[in-house]
């Protein structure tokens, strides 16, 4: 049996997996959360079993040089009519048994000879009547027996040689086991990614509702302080009226940013397990924050890495040498069939079984045979329609090949653009952000001194709660792209130290 083992570090990291901070909330950190995709996530428990299936496809097509056996054995009874003589005299018929056995051993050797030893052994008794001369009947029993063992030999010289059937079926199946392994390499890094991903939202939409309760917090604070001065005359109505609605405003943008929270540790949990109803009651909590680590890009590096490393080209690589097997075996299939073949053995024959068997065993009674035959379609339009369309099979499959590296080197590159704006907008964000804060600072004194209005004040709160979301999303956004380009790049099992072995 083929085993798939999974071995990272992560996994260790996991060994006693995740801190727990009261019954229903998990605190994971990123690396815990691969890990337990690893371990649980079902598309990979799934996938990681089509190396195996492939392994019997494989075994299945080495089952066509098993040898098989044969044995029959036989019993015959015949009895020939009686014959009528001169005189109204009636001459009884001949009476034969017989009991036979034969057996065989015969298959296919991997260079496309077949073979068969084969050996057998009959006896033959009964009686027979004749009349004599006095008129009496005669009855002359008898008995016979005969025997043989021999090998049979056919070897193909031209179609079959190089290539047959079997042989094709075999290294394809090879070819399959191949394939089967890097479409696993494939789903493990897509869920690692997903896993990867799906951790910065949630982290981001936690960060969202921090910064959605600190807006509800600025504006409840700023309509008690109205409040006050309404109440002393020293603001209008409208401005309590406008701080209400500015902390009936956040309330509701609080709520919606809950509702994302709950739906990112849904998908979370989807990735990182196998039963979800032990983590639906769950609540995650990210151990990490957000950063925004600069990377260095190079294009040529990374067109290297994703036409080397991408599990996807590689399959499209090994779907183009199954073709080349198909042309192969087709050109093999328009040469004329030439065979030589041969037989030798040993007969005996005796009164008894074991006279036949004394001769067989004594190889005193050789016999052989050879020849050669030759067949040649006149035509041959099957085979060489067939050939011509395994020909042009091979072409769009090193087609298809060309246009995946064309596609993956323009998704790198739509990756690269992507990091290199997505870290710019970080550090634009993050100034917005600053800029914001203090404007609201600022404003707030002015508000205290006289100088400025409570209707000003809620707007650099909302420009502030604005800015700090972008900030968020931008950093978010930053790290997916970091994740997205790993996979591009086929780089996502090396950078999580992940090692899948194939044994």
């Amino acid at each position: 049996m083929r085993l798939v083992s999974i071995f990272s570090t992560l996994v260790l990291a996991a060994a006693g997996v995740c801190a727990q901070q009261g019954p229903d909330v998990r605190n994971l950190t990123l690396q815990e959360s691969l890990a337990l995709s690893i371990q649980q996530n079902l598309d990979l428990q799934i996938e990681r079993l089509n190396p195996q299936l492939s392994l019997y496809d494989l075994s299945e097509a080495y089952g066509q040089y098993d040898p098989s056996f044969s044995w029959s054995g036989q019993r015959q009874h015949n009895e020939a009519g009686s014959r009528l003589l001169g005189g109204g005299f009636e001459l009884p018929g001949e009476v034969q048994d017989s009991d036979s056995f034969r057996s065989s051993l015969g298959g296919l050797t991997p260079w496309g000879m077949t073979y068969s030893l084969q050996g057998g052994v009959s006896d033959t008794y009964g009686n027979s009547f004749n009349l004599a001369t006095n008129g009496n009947v005669l009855e002359n029993p008898f008995e016979s027996s005969a025997g043989s063992v021999s090998i049979e030999l056919r070897q193909p010289l031209l179609k079959n040689f190089w290539i047959d059937q079997t042989r094709l079926s075999i290294r394809v199946a090879k070819n399959r086991i191949k394939w089967s392994e890097q479409g696993l390499r494939q789903r493990l890094m897509t869920v690692i990614t997903s896993t990867e991903q799906t951790y910065y939202n949630l982290i981001a939409a936690r960060e969202l509702v921090k910064a959605q309760e600190t807006a509800v917090e600025l504006a409840s604070r700023l309509l008690e302080e109205n409040r006050k001065r309404v109440e002393v005359g020293a603001l209008a109505p409208l401005d309590e009226k406008q701080a209400e609605a500015q902390t009936a405003s956040s309330k509701a943008d609080l709520i919606e940013a809950e509702y994302l929270v709950s739906l990112q540790e849904h998908q979370l949990k989807s990735l990182i397990s196998s039963e979800y109803s032990e983590w639906a009651k769950k609540t995650l909590v990210p151990a990490e924050t957000l950063a925004a680590p600069q990377k260095l890009l190079n294009r040529q590096d990374s067109w290297s890495q994703g036409l080397s490393l991408r599990p996807e080209l590689i399959q499209a690589k090994l779907d183009a040498e199954r073709a080349g097997l198909q042309v192969k075996y087709a050109r093999n299939q328009l040469l004329p069939q030439v065979d030589v073949f041969g037989s030798y053995g040993y007969n005996g024959s005796g009164i008894e079984f074991s006279d036949a068997l004394g001769d067989v065993t004594s190889r005193d009674r050789p016999f052989h045979s050879f020849g050669g035959q030759i067949v040649m379609p006149l035509v041959n339009t099957s085979a060489r329609n067939r050939f011509r369309s395994s020909q042009t099979q091979e072409q769009q499959a090193i087609l298809a090949l060309k246009r995946m590296e064309q596609q993956i080197m323009v998704q790198i590159d739509d990756d690269l653009a992507r990091v290199e704006s997505g870290y710019q907008r970080v550090q634009a964000t993050r100034a917005a952000r600053e800029y914001a804060e203090a404007a609201l600072l600022a404003e707030q004194k002015k508000l205290e001194s006289g100088k400025s209005t409570s209707f000003q004040v809620l707007q650099l709160q909302r420009d502030l709660t604005t800015a700090r979301g972008s900030e968020i999303r931008a950093l978010a956004d930053y790290n997916r792209a970091l994740a997205q380009l790993s996979l591009s790049e086929g780089t996502t099992l090396q950078r999580h130290n992940v090692d899948v072995d194939f044994r």
